[in-house]
């Protein structure tokens, strides 16, 4: 019996996986939330970009992250693929009506903070891009991190932030009555990823990993969708913010465990983007197909 305890063991953690997530996102509750074994092991990191690095390096077997950290991680690594649409998420911009700012088109002349390089300035670029205006000259354009945008916000460095959840809610709460929301839900929703890549994929013990968790997760997804309060309130201690601030923004999300069918054309759009930030030509949009492997998710809905 010891032996076969033993055995059992080690082939767990010969076949253990390691997931990167953002700790500090409310599209990663499917993640902290879904049951698991100790073969998977969970590594918490403070944003996307990281978790994408660690990927890059070989640290880890798996890691969260917007679409567009994927498509700017790709050219570095052509290997990486998306198994899992873990959340769709809509973004706000948050605006000083103080500072004059009750449309779209007061941005102008304004200084707007989001975070270089992310779906954040994404969305503020294609906001502002409906609106008729341009990123690079209309505004004064304020590179910050989430967590500093509500200070910076009340203290008048900025005039307006473009961010996710929760620090757009946070945003709102610091300004109180002189806050004003500015959203346009047809410029951009987030697809928030699982991403591996097909070097992980080759491995049979990782792969068989990759699945027993995917089904996991979408349980979790199933029990975040039927029961919100539970699942706030869980994930609360996961990413150090208020089952209330959750609350509060819960209907900003979904939680689809899937692959959603518009996805390759979600790439096809941000890519044009992420080539504009790496100063080269998009990549094909058809190309982009190959991005998204379902082969693990049709395994784990058997």
């Amino acid at each position: 019996m010891r032996l076969l305890a033993f055995i059992l063991l080690a082939a767990a953690t010969s076949a253990q996986i390691k997931i990167a997530v953002n700790a500090t996102t409310i599209e990663s509750a499917p993640i902290f939330l879904a049951e698991r074994t100790p073969a998977v092991q969970i590594v918490p990191v403070p944003n996307g970009r990281m978790a994408m690095e660690r990927l890059l390096h070989g640290d880890v077997d798996a890691a969260t992250g917007s679409e567009t950290q994927m498509l700017l991680n790709s050219i570095a690594e052509p290997g990486i693929r998306i198994i899992l649409t873990l959340a769709e998420a809509r973004y706000r911009i948050i605006a000083r009506g103080s500072a004059g700012i009750h449309r779209v088109e007061d941005l102008r002349g304004k200084k707007v903070a989001a975070t270089v390089n992310t779906s954040s300035q994404y969305y503020l670029r294609e906001i502002l891009r409906k609106a008729g205006m341009l990123l690079d000259s209309d505004v004064h354009f304020v590179n910050l991190e989430g967590p500093d945008m509500p200070a910076a916000l009340k203290r008048g460095d900025v005039d307006a932030v473009a961010i996710w959840e929760p620090h757009a809610q946070n945003s709102l709460e610091a300004l109180g009555s002189d806050a004003v929301v500015l959203q346009n839900p047809s410029v951009y929703r987030e697809r928030f990823n699982l991403n591996t890549t097909t070097k992980v994929l080759r491995d049979p013990d990782k792969r068989r990993g990759l699945v027993d968790f995917l089904h996991a997760v979408i349980r979790a997804s199933e029990r975040a969708r039927r029961q919100p309060a539970t699942t706030q309130m869980q994930l609360a201690p996961f990413i150090n913010t208020p089952a209330a601030t959750i609350g509060r923004v819960w209907n900003r999300f979904l939680f689809p465990a899937n692959l959603p069918g518009d996805l390759q054309a979600v790439l096809g759009d941000v890519e044009i983007f992420v080539a504009a930030v790496q100063y080269r030509q998009p990549r094909p949009r058809a190309s982009l197909s190959i991005l998204i492997d379902g082969s693990v998710l049709n395994a784990a809905k058997k």
